[in-house]
């Protein structure tokens, strides 16, 4: 048996078999299933929310606040399985994550490779940055941003927001 911990600094003991059995149940995330959200996990994102990093703060100022991104709506720090995902839009299922210096530690390795994992079983991409990059070519950063929010938009065979419904969904 193991731990896996929530980022609320609370852990569950499970084993490996019952995560992978609970893996392989999990639907993919939609409107009927709220998109994975985690409610116990509310508070801590609002939390993370009030106390973004330099980085997130630059992304969501010039890039993924109110639909600049060629309208899509992005929500921060959005509570998902047990994560919370830096950046993510339900429509594109798409999650963005800036990583710091911590990131490139072994152990934390370890579970962003899970993270990133348990979110792609149940449809998600996800984008990984670092804070230099943010900080340092936020214009190649919002270019990858766009070319996977097409290549997501023409994967899923999803219309474009209308600039007037930004972040409103038919699904």
């Amino acid at each position: 048996m193991w731990s896996i911990p929530l980022w609320s600094g609370q852990g569950e003991e499970i084993s490996e078999m019952e995560e992978n059995k609970q893996n392989k149940k999990m639907k993919n995330a939609s409107p009927n299933n709220n998109w994975h959200y985690n409610k116990n996990l509310k508070d801590f994102a609002n939390k993370l929310r009030k106390d973004m990093t330099k980085a997130e703060a630059c992304l969501w100022k010039y890039a993924l606040r109110a639909g600049k991104l060629s309208n899509w709506k992005f929500r921060r720090q959005r509570p998902v399985l047990n994560y919370i995902a830096d950046f993510m839009c339900k429509d594109l299922l798409l999650i963005i994550e800036v990583d710091g210096y911590t990131h490139q530690l072994e152990e934390t390795i370890k579970k962003d490779r899970k993270k990133e994992n348990d979110l792609e079983q149940v449809g998600f991409k996800v984008l990984r940055f670092h804070d230099e990059e943010v900080l340092n070519d936020i214009e190649n950063v919002i270019r990858v941003i766009e070319y996977w929010s097409e290549k997501r938009q023409k994967d899923l065979s999803i219309p474009p927001p209308n600039p007037r419904q930004r972040g409103k969904s038919d699904y």
